[in-house]
């Protein structure tokens, strides 16, 4: 693996819960001016995005943003906050090959053996107010 500051890279960063890309906001320029491409999202019904939780019908739903942002030619380094680190797993578990390397800040993190759907079980099993994410 490379060293990051030999050359630029392009980083996601993924927003939790109730939140939005523009959570980012105080990051985002301190990135990019040491010389990296960030790119900031809204993931399904979140920030300005103005679908209704209601409207989606699994994860994969909400995650969609995500992974249609990702270039198709081009490793990012995703960085995914609180419960974005369970969209991190779930992009990670599809197109690996399109990340460099994934970031958990203070976040979700499935395990070596178990899928991110898993995770978001148990997690639906002992609180039921994330039901609405699944």
């Amino acid at each position: 693996m490379e060293p990051i500051k030999k050359q630029g890279r392009h980083f996601v960063l993924v927003h939790g819960a109730c939140h939005g890309g523009w959570c980012w906001y105080k990051l985002k320029p301190l990135v990019e001016v040491a010389g990296h491409k960030v790119t900031t999202l809204d993931l399904a019904a979140s920030g300005i995005d103005l679908r209704k939780i209601e409207e989606l019908h699994a994860f994969h739903d909400y995650t969609l943003p995500l992974m249609e942002s990702l270039p198709q030619e081009q490793k990012v380094i995703l960085v995914g906050h609180r419960l974005g680190g369970m969209n991190l797993g779930l992009v990670m578990e599809k197109y690996p090959q399109k990340i460099y390397v994934a970031v958990f800040l203070i976040a979700f993190m499935p395990d070596s053996i178990h899928t991110s759907s898993y995770v978001l079980d148990q997690v639906n099993n002992i609180y039921i107010p994330f039901a609405f994410l699944m």
